[in-house]
């Protein structure tokens, strides 16, 4: 893999995310000007029970819920353990910083910089979008989800 040329930075927070924290952060986030990619990473919440007796079952997930980020639905599939930014440049971290702090008033959270993104094309995402895949979705790739990513309109 090449290396990337847009810095990123993983938002570590010090536990997992109620949908309500994950909206916010996502709205100022999303407002940001010069954020890229966001991803979000954490459990996968299934829709149904995958195992026990009530397996095939739907799954009353509390924290499966559907947010609005920039005006847009978006059901969340994990249970939020942090999240992922790609900047095009390093400007925007101090306004990240200040967003995280207005945020996360509760409990402490990370922010770290350095690669946490793919950069190039894996097998996955030739088996999940082809030889044709946009630049965009490189490295946010879940082979076994039958859906894409969800693309929202931030600030440009």
């Amino acid at each position: 893999m090449t290396d990337a040329i847009y810095p990123q930075v993983r938002i570590v927070p010090e536990r997992f995310l109620n949908p309500e924290t994950v909206e916010k952060i996502l709205n100022r986030i999303a407002t940001t000007e010069g954020v890229r990619r966001i991803l979000l990473r954490g459990q996968n919440i299934p829709p149904t029970v995958p195992h026990g007796p009530a397996r095939g079952k739907p799954n009353p997930h509390p924290m499966k819920r559907t947010i609005q980020v920039c005006g847009q639905d978006v059901e969340l599939q994990v249970h939020v353990g942090f999240i992922i930014l790609e900047l095009e440049n390093r400007d925007p971290i101090p306004a990240l910083r200040e967003a995280c702090d207005s945020v996360f008033t509760e409990f402490s959270y990370g922010l770290q910089e350095g690669r946490f993104m793919k950069s190039e094309a894996t097998l996955s995402d030739y088996a999940k979008y082809g030889t044709e895949a946009e630049k965009d979705i490189i490295g946010m790739t879940d082979p076994r989800s039958k859906s894409g990513p969800i693309i929202l309109q931030g600030v440009k």
